[in-house]
This record gives structure tokens, C-alpha cells and sequence, in this order.
């Protein structure tokens, strides 16, 4: 990509602060941007009425598309049923079911009148047994309507939750009393919905969507149509072709969480691409979904977690032709939700050196749900992992000295205005100056250039001392034995708290599974002995590794549905593996 016409130049303006830290801004003024989120359908079923705008897979295998005209249509018919029931101000629409046509339009259709609109991960559904987190995170929403797709999958969840709200099924057979999807899609729109619209704010609420529980229980965050608009204008103004190039996705992130829905989604929204709702997921068997969408669609944006990349490398380096079709249009390759491996990033650009003759853009971005997400964006090009931008326009990020690493805070227009009815939760998550306490640490690139970005040191809460007294960054530190232990680690969890050393549970990938216990022993004890003799000292030597037998566990948190582990869940539910480990019982591998 070219610059300025394609990608923002690197800029950064750093303040020092007289306790040690600093801020981060960037001299660019922010743009003007959207009243609200509806705006934006507006303005392309307008303009580019006929062309294309989502589409997803029908039972028939073929794709079910609809047109900017067509969604604004529906959306219209939608909001008008919403009106008619009467539902109480300010009360949710809650889908809990997975990405599809029917709930984007219910979603879109709730925020063109007004109404938030709250995705909760299918997860608390179809993978629990007793619903109670479900059923609680319900009770704090107070739903006004629930939709879910299939009676016979989320029928039972609901039936218990004590919620009293219609509920809307895409499918029939629902229970008495229940709506189906049709009902609301065949209301005349009448100019009650044009009203509704006009009457909305840009600080009006949006959303609703719940933290991803890695830090503690899901809490409601509340996003206004002024955060999510303006986290669009940033974006806009640093990825420049933007304004030329319409996007085009295929994506499966969840719309119950921010990367998925406020950063792709809207993107879209935003710029009047083309989203295809990709039906794979980063898991054995589903990936290959998602290679088939993507050879076929061939995307210009591929976003996705690391755990995505890294079961997609195998498939695509075994075959260069599929390989070829889906990385030929890609403008941009980007990962979010979890650091990168850099074994993963020197697989990713030699297969896009090898099938392309050019290397692809590979990038990133850094934020929360807390702030609708991007705070940094690197629109530029990397060497390779790490560095998680610059700060985008209308935004400020704060360096507070915290131990042996700097604590980042963030202040700026798309920052959230609190939790939903928790004034005391809302009250702890900012400082005395009103920046949002992200919880996690980082550092300048280079301490005398801002403008080559922001390294990401991990998340504060996650460090831990050992018995030594040392600190250990855990964050980069499982970065770091991941790739020396390609590709035999789906992923690993860092232990040694109050302990004598470093150790790793160590999630194996198919690749590791096919290897005898001796052989996968040996390898993973010569790359341990390999990183020690990198040095680094103790904290960033494991000296030891427990190989787990038992994948990641979604219904108890171990693995959210981005695809990413929760470090905590992991070391509370193996606590005895943590133990068995840490005393050398058999099956530790030590350094060779």
C-alpha cells in the first residue's frame, strides 16, 4: 500500500508526566462522524441500493444475499413489528443464537428505533448444562424481547430463565405464546419508525455486550451510538482505502463480542461493503469451512483470532492452489483478541510470499469492549508481532508506571460511559482523570520515536512473582514458548506463582498428537533447553511442561468462542495439574 492515499503516515505526539509516565495522542483532529449507527444503512440503501451487502449459506449450500436496499427494507419492517409490541423503554432486544441474516436485522432493526441491541455468546446455551450463568446474565440485562433461532436448541434456556418478554424463534415449532421471525418481517413500516429514528442521540445506548470474562464475571458495557460511530471515523481516517474500496469479508468472529460485531461488522456498516457470514469456526472440522468461503468469496479483509491462523497455516501450506485463492484479493490481513505468535507470522507471509510474489499486509489493532474497541491501529507496515500501532485519532492512552511495567489507561470520545446499573463496578474502571483502566501494560517501540508504535506487555493482572522475588510477564512470555514450540502448541498456560520456577501446560495441536509420548517428550524438552540457552534469566526459561490430555473446556470458560484460552479458568479448574507439574511428578518434561 501506498502512502498517504492508502494508509495514514505514522504520527504520535507524547506528553511526559511528572510522576515517570507519559500520554500518547495523535496530532490528527478527529472527523466528523454518524448521528447513529442507522445512518449509515440509510445513506447506502440511498446511494448503492442494488449492491451486494450480507449474505449467509442456506440449507441448500447456496448463498442467501441481500442488497443495501433490501436490508434497509427488512430492517424497516422489523422495526415497525418492534414498535408495535410496545416493549418497554430502553429494554434490550437479546438475541442468543449464532451470526445469521435474521439476527443482524432484528439487531440493526432495534438500534434504527432506539432500542439497545445485546448479543450474549451462544456458548452459555449450547455448551452448558444448568444455564445458571445464561439465566443471570438475563436478569441483569431485563430483556424486552429475546429472539433465538431454533425452539429446539435454546427453547429449554429461555423456558427457564424467569424472563418475561416475547421471545422470537426464525424457526418454527416455538412454544405457546412465542413469535416467529416471519411475523415481525412481514409488518408494513409506517412512519412511526422514521420518527423513532430521528429521535435517537448520538449518546443514546446502542448496545449492550458483555466483557469476555477473562478478568473476572461478564459484565454489561454499555456502547452509545457516539462511541461506535466515532470508533468507525477512526479507523477510516488511518485505513484510508477505506474511502475508495469497499470491503469485503467473510467472517465467523461472534457478534457477542466487540471485535466481531463493532469492528468488522460495522466496518462494513461504515463503508457499504459486502459482510459474508462465515459458518466455520477455529476449530477441527469447521476451519475447513472457512477456507472453502474464503477461496470462494476471496475477501479483500481477513480478520481473525490466532488460534484462527494458526489451525488455517497446515491447510493452506499443504495446498498452494487453495492457498492461492484465498489470499489473492487480500488487502489486509489482521489479527485481534490475543497476541501472535512470531513462528505464525513468518508462516503466514512466506506462504503469501510463496503463492502471491508479494508479501501481504499483516497488522493489527488494540482496544476492549470498553472501548468499542480500536485505541491503537498500526496502519503502517510490520517487521513482524508485537507492536499494536499507534494511537487513533480522538483518543489518548495513558503510560502509569505499575511494578516493572508500564500500566496503559485510555480516555477519548469511544470510550464507554460505564457498566449498566453498576455505579460502584463503573466508578473502580477509571482514574481521577477519567481514563478507562484497560488493565493492560505496554511500551514505546522506541522510547525516542512514538510514532513507531505501542508493544503490547501483556495484561497486568496476569504477571505473578516467583518465590525468588522475580517477576514474571506472563503475556509474553507464553507468546514466546508458543512459537519456539511450533507446531506442537495450540496454545499454553504460564504457571509458577509464588513457586521456584516457570512452568507451562501445554495444549498439544493434531500435529502433536500424531507423535508418539517419547518422541513429543523429547521435542518439547529441546525447544525448553533451546529458550534457556536464549538466557533471559528465570522468567523467561519454563523449566518444566505438563502436556494436557484434556482440551480447553468452553462450558467451564477454559476457551472463549473467539477462540482465545482464559489463562485464569485454565489455572483454577488444573489447579492439580498446576501441582502435579510444579512437583515433578510423571509426564513432566524438563529441558534436555
Amino acid at each position: 500500500m501506498s502512502q498517504p492515499d492508502e494508509l495514514a503516515p505514522a504520527h504520535a505526539a507524547l506528553e511526559r508526566l511528572p510522576q515517570g509516565g507519559f500520554v500518547l495522542r495523535s496530532p490528527e483532529p478527529l472527523g466528523p462522524y454518524a448521528r447513529c449507527v442507522g445512518e449509515w444503512l440509510e445513506q447506502w440503501a440511498t446511494e448503492t441500493p442494488r449492491a451486494p451487502a450480507f449474505a449467509e449459506r442456506g440449507a441448500d449450500g447456496h448463498w442467501l444475499r441481500l442488497s443495501w436496499r433490501e436490508t434497509r427494507e427488512r430492517v424497516g419492517r422489523i422495526a415497525q413489528g418492534l414498535l408495535d409490541l410496545q416493549l418497554p423503554a430502553g429494554a434490550p432486544v437479546v438475541a442468543l443464537s449464532d451470526n445469521s441474516l435474521d439476527q443482524l436485522l432484528l439487531q440493526l432493526a432495534a438500534m434504527h428505533v432506539g432500542l439497545p441491541a445485546c448479543t450474549v455468546s451462544s456458548a452459555y446455551t449450547r455448551l452448558s448444562k444448568d444455564h445458571a450463568k445464561l439465566h443471570a446474565i438475563l436478569a441483569a440485562l431485563q430483556p424486552g424481547l429475546l429472539y433465538a433461532s431454533d425452539p429446539a436448541v435454546y427453547g429449554a434456556a429461555i423456558a427457564g430463565s424467569g424472563v418475561a418478554a416475547p421471545v422470537v424463534y426464525s424457526r418454527g415449532g416455538g412454544p405457546a405464546g412465542s413469535l416467529r421471525f416471519e411475523q415481525l418481517l412481514q409488518t408494513p413500516e409506517t412512519p412511526a419508525v422514521a420518527r423513532a429514528f430521528e429521535a435517537i442521540t448520538p449518546d443514546s445506548h446502542a448496545k449492550y455486550l458483555l466483557t469476555s470474562g477473562s478478568t473476572g464475571h461478564p459484565k454489561v458495557v454499555i456502547n452509545t451510538h457516539r462511541m461506535l460511530c466515532a470508533n468507525q471515523q477512526m479507523m477510516g481516517q488511518v485505513w484510508r482505502f477505506l474511502d475508495h474500496e469497499k470491503p469485503v469479508l467473510v467472517d465467523w468472529l461472534p457478534w457477542s463480542h466487540t471485535f466481531g460485531t463493532n469492528h468488522n461488522l460495522h466496518m462494513v456498516l461504515r463503508n457499504g461493503g459486502t459482510l459474508y457470514i462465515d459458518e466455520g469456526r477455529p476449530a477441527p472440522g469447521l476451519i475447513d469451512k472457512t477456507l472453502r468461503n474464503l477461496a470462494e468469496i476471496q475477501p479483500t479483509l481477513w480478520f481473525n483470532v490466532p488460534r484462527g491462523f494458526d489451525l488455517a497455516l497446515p491447510l493452506l501450506e499443504a495446498d498452494e492452489e487453495l492457498a492461492r485463492r484465498v489470499l489473492a484479493r487480500l488487502r489486509v490481513i489482521f489479527y485481534a483478541g490475543a497476541a501472535l505468535a512470531p513462528s505464525t507470522w513468518s508462516r503466514l507471509q512466506a506462504l503469501a510470499t510463496r503463492v502471491r510474489g508479494e508479501p501481504v499486509w499483516l497488522t493489527t489493532s488494540w482496544g476492549a469492549t470498553e472501548t468499542s474497541p480500536a485505541v491503537t491501529s498500526a496502519h503502517w507496515w510490520l517487521d513482524g508481532a508485537g507492536v499494536i500501532g499507534g494511537v487513533l485519532p480522538g483518543m489518548e492512552l495513558k503510560f502509569v508506571p505499575n511494578g516493572e511495567k508500564l500500566e496503559m489507561r485510555v480516555r477519548g470520545v469511544s470510550v464507554f460511559p460505564g457498566y449498566l446499573n453498576a455505579p460502584d463496578l463503573t466508578a473502580q474502571a477509571f482514574d481521577d482523570e477519567g481514563f478507562y483502566r484497560i488493565g493492560d501494560a505496554g511500551y514505546l517501540a522506541d522510547p525516542e520515536r512514538p510514532d513507531k508504535g505501542v508493544v503490547f506487555d501483556g495484561r497486568v493482572a496476569e504477571d505473578f512473582k516467583l518465590s525468588s522475588g522475580t517477576w514474571v510477564s506472563a503475556g509474553t512470555l507464553r507468546v514466546k514458548v508458543v512459537s519456539a514450540l511450533a507446531p506442537l502448541a495450540q496454545d499454553v498456560v504460564v504457571t509458577g506463582h509464588d513457586r521456584a520456577d516457570v512452568g507451562v501446560l501445554v495444549f498439544p495441536t493434531p500435529a502433536a498428537g500424531a507423535l508418539d509420548a517419547a518422541e513429543l517428550s523429547g521435542r518439547i524438552a529441546a525447544a525448553l533447553k533451546r529458550l534457556r540457552e536464549e538466557g533471559g534469566g528465570s522468567s523467561q526459561c519454563p523449566a518444566r511442561a505438563l502436556v494436557l490430555t484434556e482440551p480447553p473446556n468452553a462450558d467451564a470458560g477454559e476457551i472463549t468462542d473467539k477462540g482465545y484460552i482464559n489463562q485464569r479458568a485454565v489455572l483454577t479448574r488444573r489447579a492439580a495439574d498446576v501441582q502435579a507439574l510444579h512437583e515433578g511428578r510423571p509426564g513432566v518434561i524438563l529441558p534436555a
